[in-house]
């Protein structure tokens, strides 16, 4: 039987991850504004805008969800399904992936600072797709479970 506890750090983690998903989504496409904007006024406006949804939403709602997968992973009925399915492990390494393209992000937007051209927005509509990807093969992977 799952316990009360269990559901809610569930629930936290869904919330987490569509926190983190909105930003991850909208800080490359703030970039694609950057790039494209021409004035002194709109480059400092998006930085600040950039600085905030990094620092004030994506760093806590990746946090909240590496700790609430943490707990699920080891407080779940199915812990030791989990460990030996093949999907459990490619979607933890898609995950690491989805962490690393949030430190590209990060990195991006420092050399963002004073040079909004720094690349162009073609370049940022495309890294804009990377966590599209990501998440429909996460996505797919928890709830198809595929047998490999």
């Amino acid at each position: 039987m799952v316990s009360e506890a269990f559901l809610w750090v569930k629930a936290l983690h869904i919330i987490a991850v569509v926190c983190w998903f909105a930003a991850l989504f909208y800080l490359p496409r703030l970039y694609v504004y950057h790039a494209m904007s021409d004035d002194l006024a709109s480059h400092q406006r998006f930085e600040v805008m950039e600085r905030k949804l990094y620092r004030g939403i994506m760093w806590p709602a990746m946090i909240a969800t590496l700790i609430t997968a943490h707990f699920l992973v080891d407080w779940g009925d199915a812990t030791q399904h989990y460990h030996e399915a093949t999907w459990f492990y490619i979607k933890v390494a898609l995950v690491g992936l989805l962490v690393i393209y949030h430190f590209v992000c990060g990195y991006y937007r420092k050399k963002l600072i004073g040079n909004a051209h720094y690349k162009s927005h073609k370049f940022w509509r495309f890294f804009n797709e990377m966590p599209t990807l990501l998440l429909l093969a996460i996505v797919i992977l928890v709830v198809v479970k595929p047998q490999f």
